[in-house]
Parts: C-alpha cells; sequence; structure tokens
C-alpha cells in the first residue's frame, strides 16, 4: 500500500497495532451491543505541535493545521467530539522530526492534562509510519504514560500536505481513534474471536489497501469489510464513519481513563 513523499515511496503502516493487556481486557469486558449516540458532548482541549528538520522547516503552516482541525470536527462530530486548538507551536529539531526521541520531545512540548490532546506532526516520521498513537490508560500525573501521551503523525498528512492519498487528513483522525481506545478494525486478523470488540464492526482478516468498491476477507461471518471506517487503512478519500458501537466505546474509554484527569 504504497504512498509517496516527495520522491520517496513509503507503505502505509500505523504504529499502534497492540493495544496494551489492560485497554484489551477492559475492552473485551464493555458491552459489545452498539447504542444510539450518548447525549453527552465532549470538547477536547487541543494543542499542535508541528516538529521538522532544519531543511523542512516551514513546511506546515497555521492554515493547514486549521484545516486539519476542521477535518477532525468533520469526522468526530457525528460521535459527540469536538476539538478546540488551544495553541499550536513550531520547533525545529533534526532528531525530534524522526519520532526516534519522544521520551525528550513529549516532556519537552505537551501541555495541558491527560484529558487534553497533543498531536506531534513529524516532518520525518520514520519505519513507514503515517502516525502512531498512545492508547489510554491508568497514567498518574508525572510519570511516563502521562507525559508521552498523545499522537505522532506525519506532517506531510495534514490537508494539502505531500503524502500522495493520504493527504487529506485523515491520518490524524485514525491515530486519534486510538488515542479515545479505539483498535484497528481489523483487530487480531482472524475471522474468528473478538476482533476490536464491537460488535457493529463487521469482523475482518486484513488491512484495506486504497479506496476499493467493496471488500470481503470473512465471507463465512455476517458483513463486509469496513473500508469506509477511519480505523481501517483506506485512503482518506475512502473514509467516511465511525460506528454507532465505536462511538460508545470512545465516550466509555474516555470517560474511563481522561475526563477529569
Amino acid at each position: 500500500m504504497a504512498a509517496v513523499i516527495g520522491e520517496k515511496p513509503i507503505v502505509f503502516r500505523c504504529g499502534s497495532e497492540n493495544p496494551p493487556a489492560d485497554i484489551l481486557a477492559q475492552a473485551a469486558a464493555m458491552s459489545h451491543a452498539p447504542t444510539p449516540l450518548a447525549a453527552q458532548s465532549i470538547n477536547i482541549q487541543t494543542y499542535f505541535h508541528v516538529v521538522t528538520t532544519q531543511a523542512k522547516a516551514g513546511s506546515v503552516t497555521q492554515t493547514q493545521l486549521n484545516n486539519q482541525l476542521a477535518v477532525l470536527n468533520r469526522s468526530y462530530g457525528p460521535s459527540g467530539i469536538s476539538f478546540t486548538l488551544v495553541s499550536s507551536d513550531f520547533t525545529v529539531n533534526n532528531n525530534w522530526a524522526t519520532g526516534n526521541y519522544d521520551s525528550q520531545m513529549k516532556p519537552a512540548l505537551r501541555k495541558g492534562t491527560y484529558a487534553s490532546l497533543n498531536v506531534y506532526f513529524l516532518s520525518d516520521l520514520g519505519n513507514g509510519l503515517l502516525g502512531i498513537c498512545n492508547f489510554p490508560t491508568n497514567a498518574s500525573p508525572g510519570s511516563s504514560a502521562y507525559n508521552q501521551d498523545g499522537c505522532d503523525v506525519l506532517a506531510g498528512s495534514v490537508p494539502g500536505g505531500n503524502v500522495a492519498n493520504y493527504d487529506q487528513g485523515g491520518s490524524a483522525t485514525h491515530e486519534i481513534g486510538h488515542w479515545f481506545g479505539l483498535f484497528h478494525v481489523f483487530q487480531g486478523q482472524s475471522c474468528t474471536g473478538a476482533g476490536d470488540s464491537v460488535s457493529d464492526t463487521p469482523i475482518q482478516k486484513v488491512a484495506t489497501s486504497g479506496c476499493p468498491a467493496s471488500q470481503d476477507s470473512c465471507p463465512s461471518q455476517s458483513g463486509l469489510d469496513n473500508i469506509h471506517n477511519y480505523m481501517d487503512y483506506s485512503y482518506d478519500s475512502c473514509y467516511t464513519l465511525f460506528t454507532a458501537g465505536q462511538t460508545t466505546r470512545m465516550q466509555q474509554m474516555y470517560n474511563m481513563y481522561r475526563a477529569g484527569k
């Protein structure tokens, strides 16, 4: 599943592939049945951090960040979730821009509380990644899990960026889904088992590549693959929805792990 950053091909991959055991267990323990959209409205105080190499300084603009925020609000709005951009900052650091120094970068840059979202747009995020994000957990202030919370996203994936097929802001939407506790719709990569532990996302064995008309990787199970779901690996142009069950799961996880912390 190839994308292009300038002349350099990469393969779309999300680094948030192995949820911690406590989150897997908690998801399994929660009701799988989708419910109507919760009446609760959640507003997330959001901080954007752009970190680039010297050579790529200025490659992401505030206008692009504002457009990214609009994508997030459009994507999560039907789930009762909105984002308020509190601040944006721009840092030039050749090491931090690679994503290999998060233990230094995140404590230095992150703002707000554990209920606040910090997104780090890195110009040279490596290892074939478009993003990686922390799942929620029982984090106490000052702990490593608290200080390093947030999402790394390849800077070229913001709206108007330079990653072909992934340049409409969908990568941030996908990664933030993990921040809320969602798994990939192909979790477990099997046609049996719990999958993503949400009952209204049909079980799916493989990640979607591109934007096919349809796909059914588990023909013995009901439902087609979730090619339009933000938690698949489809092209940005293919993304359109979170399900009612995913909405319930995000609200449950946020209230359990992040709200008020």
